[in-house]
Formats: structure tokens, sequence, C-alpha cells
């Protein structure tokens, strides 16, 4: 079974096992701390065994790095398996349906395959490096804008420094803040948002390699605060900034963000 079927069967089975959890007081029941640093959520947990549960008959990978349980060996014949059980388990918590599983397969040092499932929607994201990204099966592409006065962002800023996140919210049109990293870089491939940039320096591999993948094939420019390519490590202990966009306005807001 190839990596987006297997994905697909994943998401499933997580969707299932936290249906009725979403919105509830237990699903935010704090279970321990994550390999991440942060309180690991009971509907972060379940989801993730979800996947552990399947992994260990079906290994997809040699090396799963996940945002609860860390680095896992798996036992597959190759490569890394970045998971977000639950990116955005603030919103799986109070009940807001945007909400997603995030997987994204990575060889040689290069994502080649990702797949982004939200949750609470039901669509799913998908890419293979060089053979771009779809919506349910349709090509996406990024939006056509091309002046920030007229762009949709999502942008997250430090709350000690709030400052560069200010300047370029004065620029652009409609400022949104959504919740969850790899929608939102699925939302810049398709098209409904013209961006994503956060400025917090907290985003981890897990929560990013997939979306990532899926923005750059759909046409759109991935990079640092700098305008150079973003580098994660394969572990879930540091963060990184990022701005994403359709590539037409990419230069305009690293020159804002200066």
């Amino acid at each position: 079974m190839d990596f987006q079927s297997t994905c697909d069967l994943i998401a499933r089975a997580v969707a299932d096992a936290i249906a009725p959890l979403a919105g509830t007081p237990d699903a935010g029941r704090n279970i321990r701390m994550g390999a991440d640093g942060t309180p690991s959520k009971y509907i972060d947990l379940v989801a993730e065994d979800c996947v552990l549960e399947y992994l260990e008959e079906y290994p997809l990978c040699r090396t799963l790095v996940s945002e609860e349980a860390g680095r896992v060996e798996m036992g597959g014949e190759s490569g890394t398996l970045f998971l977000d059980p639950v990116d955005g388990t603030y919103n799986a918590v109070a009940g807001i349906p945007f909400y997603a599983i995030s997987l994204a397969f990575a060889e040689g040092g290069r994502v080649k395959e990702a797949f982004v499932r939200d949750l609470a929607g039901g669509e799913t994201f998908s890419a293979t490096e060089g053979k771009g990204a779809f919506l349910d099966g349709t090509r996406i592409a990024v939006s056509k804008t091309t002046s920030l006065d007229a762009s949709a962002l999502s942008v997250y800023g430090r709350k000690f420094d709030p400052g560069r996140a200010m300047q370029l919210g004065q620029k652009i049109r409609r400022w949104r803040l959504l919740g969850a990293s790899a929608l939102e870089l699925a939302y810049t491939g398709c098209g409904r948002i013209d961006g994503f940039v956060d400025l917090r320096g907290t985003l981890r591999v897990t929560d990013a390699a997939a979306g990532i993948l899926i923005c750059t094939e759909a046409g759109g420019t991935v990079s640092d605060l700098e305008g150079k390519p973003l580098q994660f490590p394969n572990e879930v202990t540091i963060g990184r900034c990022m701005v994403a966009t359709n590539g037409t306005m990419h230069r305009k807001i690293i020159e804002y963000l200066r």
C-alpha cells in the first residue's frame, strides 16, 4: 500500500478515536510532558496511540518523529516519518472545527511525501515531491495576489515582541489567526489565504514538514525571516520562524519583517 493510502487509513482511525473527545473537558487533560517540552493533552495521546498501533504492524518508516513521543525506531526499511497527531490541539479541545493530522515522509534529508487531513471537516491535502499538491485529489495552486493591501495572511507574533507582526499587519487587508499551522500552510497552497507567517520561533518540524511540501508543490515559497531556505532539525525540541507565501509577495513580506 502506498504512502497516501496508508495515511488515509491512519487518519480515519484517528478521526474516529478523537471525535467523541473533541470539545469535551476530558480532551484537554494534561497527561504528561511531551517530547517537544509542552504538556501532552489526552486528545493528543489518543490520536498518537492510534498511529503508533498502526505503524507497529505496518511500519512506514525506519524512524518516527512525533510531537508527543519524540523519536521512536519503528523497524521499517528506510526514511523518517514526521507526525503531529493533532495539529491545532487547542481548537480540538475547545470544539473549534479546525484541527488536523499531519504526516510527512522524508528520506535523504528531503521530504518526499506529505499528507494533512482536516479531522473536523474531512478535507485531505497531499503532495509528492515533484508531482504537485492536491486537495481531495484535485490539483491545487497558490493565489495570484500581488499586493499586500489586497492580501489575507495568517500572522503569528511574539507576545513580548509584537512590533514586527503589527508592522506587517498594518500593510495587509485581512489578518487571520486560525490556530493550526499544517492547515494554514495547506490553505496557502490552495489559495484560500495568501501566506502564513510565524514569528514566534516555536514552529517545529512536526508542525511544518507536511505543510511546507504542500505549499511549495502548489507553487508557494517558504523561507526563514531572511528569505533563506528553511532548515529544521530532525527532532522536536527546537523551533523556527517561518514565512510561507504564494511566492509573488514573498520578497515584500521579507522586507517588511527586517
